[in-house]
């Protein structure tokens, strides 16, 4: 199953500059499983070490925003488009 995978800018030096890499499985969290797997220093940017997204992340399935969904266990098909987000904030007033 190939799914496309959008990669932030602040992401992207971890899969060599790559915009939009493809990977596979049935659920995000198998999904993030395979994009370490070929991606390995991208472990660690996207779940942390109790297996969770870090919160200043979202991940979007085909523009829907998992936290509303089934979170990680979100199931995926081909096709599916997940964007990988980071949380945009700070500023001043």
């Amino acid at each position: 199953m190939a799914v496309e995978v959008k990669i932030p800018p602040v992401l992207r030096k971890y899969t060599a500059g790559s915009p939009m890499v493809a990977a596979s499985g049935d659920t995000i969290v198998e999904l993030l499983r395979d994009l370490e797997a070929n991606w390995p220093e991208l472990q660690g940017q996207v779940i942390n070490e109790h297996g969770e997204t870090h919160r200043f992340i979202n991940i979007y399935r085909n523009g829907e925003d998992i936290r509303y969904l089934e979170r990680l266990n979100t199931t995926i098909k081909d096709g599916d488009v997940v964007a990988i987000l980071p949380a945009v904030a700070g500023g001043s007033s």
